[in-house]
């Protein structure tokens, strides 16, 4: 077995009987042992008792974090004509239409976000082995198949988050970088859980939000009391 450094010895220790904590402390726990020379993301996982393989167990949503993410998000749009000037306004990355198709299908994807108007749906459809095990497909249900492109770039480049049940039952996302003030980031936990809350399937039977953790992108993971973390 490989020999810990201090650090992650450290971390481990203080992390070691901390169980089930409240989102403040867990924050405050995470946000003090994120020592890495660069500033860390701070990362949520929620188990849900939920099969993903029934459609009526999907769990998918989109929420804008009161503090964004720290993350600068790079967007690709889809769009022609005044749509594609809109987009370059509001400031999306990558503008195109068959162009961008064929850059994506030529293995290149330089963005994190994909927006698409409706009408170019026949083009993003072709990709769709390709952006759907990213979870970059453009989805009216997450507001990112939309004519207000304008609207749907500033909301990826302010801190929206997009969420999507994986095989496991887990859903996890980048919730704030570890320089985030406690505040800011016990908020962004707070509107991310109650986000996955809302999304609650019809189809969940049982206990539906199992455990929440938080933890850092080289730090430990701390498990947070679900009923600290859940606003009914």
């Amino acid at each position: 077995m490989a020999k810990l450094g201090k650090r992650t010895r450290a971390a481990r220790e203080a992390f070691a009987e901390k169980h089930n904590v409240t989102v403040e402390e867990a924050v405050a726990l995470v946000k003090n042992h994120a020592s890495a020379k660069f500033d860390e993301t701070v990362e949520i996982a929620v188990n849900l008792g939920v099969n993903p393989r029934h459609a009526d167990q999907m769990v998918r949503g989109v929420v804008g974090l009161p503090n964004g993410t720290g993350k600068d998000v790079r967007v690709a749009v889809f769009a022609r004509g005044p749509k594609a000037e809109e987009a370059q306004e509001a400031g999306a990355d990558i503008v195109g239409a068959e162009d961008l198709m064929e850059t994506i299908q030529g293995g290149e994807i330089n963005f994190d976000r994909c927006i698409a108007t409706p009408d170019m749906m026949p083009i993003v459809g072709r990709l769709g082995k390709v952006l759907g095990p990213r979870n970059l497909m453009p989805n009216p249900k997450v507001g990112t198949v939309t004519m207000d492109v304008a609207d749907a770039v500033k909301a990826a480049k302010g801190g929206e988050v997009q969420f999507k049940v994986e095989k496991a039952g887990v859903v996890h996302a980048g919730i704030g970088k570890a320089s985030f003030d406690e505040g800011k980031l016990v908020e962004n936990v707070r509107a991310f859980i109650d986000a996955v809350q809302k999304a609650k399937p019809a189809g969940a039977k049982g206990t539906y939000m199992k455990k929440v953790a938080l933890s850092s992108t080289m730090g430990p993971g701390v498990s947070i009391a679900i009923e600290s973390a859940v606003t009914e």
